[in-house]
């Protein structure tokens, strides 16, 4: 099976939460630090995320997620890199 770009989406979409993987904060939802909640993109697609280990995060910065909660910050060159890894898997 080849990895498209569609098929791509399709297992983010399935999987934001079983995989541990690069979201940029949008938008806070909530700050107070044991309910903190942002929404994340991931690539265009859109989650509301648990973000109590991350409560210094900032709109813009990226975040690694895994399981629905995003358990560090992360700089945007190495999330890059590992969204081009991700995405040449597709290639």
């Amino acid at each position: 099976m080849i990895l498209t770009l569609s098929l791509y989406r399709g297992i983010l979409r399935n999987l934001i939460r079983c995989l541990g993987i690069p979201g940029r904060v949008a938008r806070w939802i909530n700050r107070e630090p044991l309910k903190a909640k942002a929404e994340l993109d991931f690539e265009g697609i859109r989650r509301v995320c648990q973000m109590a280990c991350v409560t210094e995060a900032e709109v813009g910065d990226y975040v690694l997620v895994h399981a629905g909660l995003a358990i560090s910050r992360i700089d945007s060159s190495a999330a890059e890199e590992l969204l081009r890894t991700l995405r040449s898997l597709g290639q």
